[in-house]
């Protein structure tokens, strides 16, 4: 009897063995280790947050100095010279004569001659405006405090002044920050509705917008 050859034996051994075993390239994406398919989600997650970008400022001084958030329901001006306020120096009720820069006002949606209301910043590098920086005008209505205003130390202040049917009232706050005085207003200004044929209706209460004034100095940060 001839003898049978092992050799085609155990070659279809070894192809058998192969095609049940999954190659490298035919494996499906790794699983999170036990086995719990949110955590691949919660870790994709997190790498996109600390990669992405913080939303950029409305405004910006150049390092160093001083930035603003957007704000919603406020609109961004680069100017002081609303027609429904006369006061357009750099800080309200600047008895010194001082000169400085307006940089930025957050002025609310709906502001208009009736009742208008923002949120000013002034800067001045005048050595006689630093040096009086922190001493309330003549206008202030209250006593100063301290108020931490994006980590910085400010003295705030009432302030206000009314002629014929037209006033303003604001809060005033002052801090010396990288050797210039910093003034951020907080103004509501306008006219009595009363005084109009026919009388008007303002675009808002003045509480209202005192609060959302109030509000929006969160967002004020420094940039270094």
């Amino acid at each position: 009897m001839p003898i049978l050859s092992s050799r085609p034996l155990l070659l279809a051994a070894v192809l058998a063995s192969t095609a049940c075993t999954p190659s490298p390239d035919a494996e499906g994406p790794p699983q999170p280790s036990g086995g719990d398919p949110g955590a691949a989600k919660a870790a994709v997650t997190h790498e996109a947050r600390a990669t992405s970008s913080p939303p950029a400022d409305a405004f910006s001084e150049t390092p160093p100095g001083i930035a603003l958030a957007a704000v919603p329901g406020m609109e961004l001006r680069r100017d002081f010279t609303r027609s429904y306020l006369t006061l357009d120096g750099w800080k309200l009720f600047d008895a010194s004569g001082s000169t400085g820069s307006p940089l930025a006002a957050l002025v609310l949606d709906g502001s208009n001659e009736v009742t208008a209301a923002e949120l000013r910043v002034g800067r001045s590098d005048d050595a006689g405006a630093v040096a009086d920086c922190l001493t309330p005008p003549a206008e202030a209505t209250g006593p100063a405090d301290t108020v931490d205003i994006g980590g910085v130390s400010f003295t705030h202040f009432p302030v206000g002044d009314a002629a014929m049917s037209h006033y303003v009232s604001a809060d005033s706050y002052r801090a010396v920050q990288h050797a210039r005085c910093y003034a951020i207003d907080l103004v509501v200004a306008g006219t009595r509705p009363e005084v109009y044929d026919p009388p008007r209706t303002p675009p808002f209460s003045t509480e209202d917008a005192r609060d959302k004034l109030a509000a929006a100095l969160k967002a004020v940060r420094w940039v270094e």
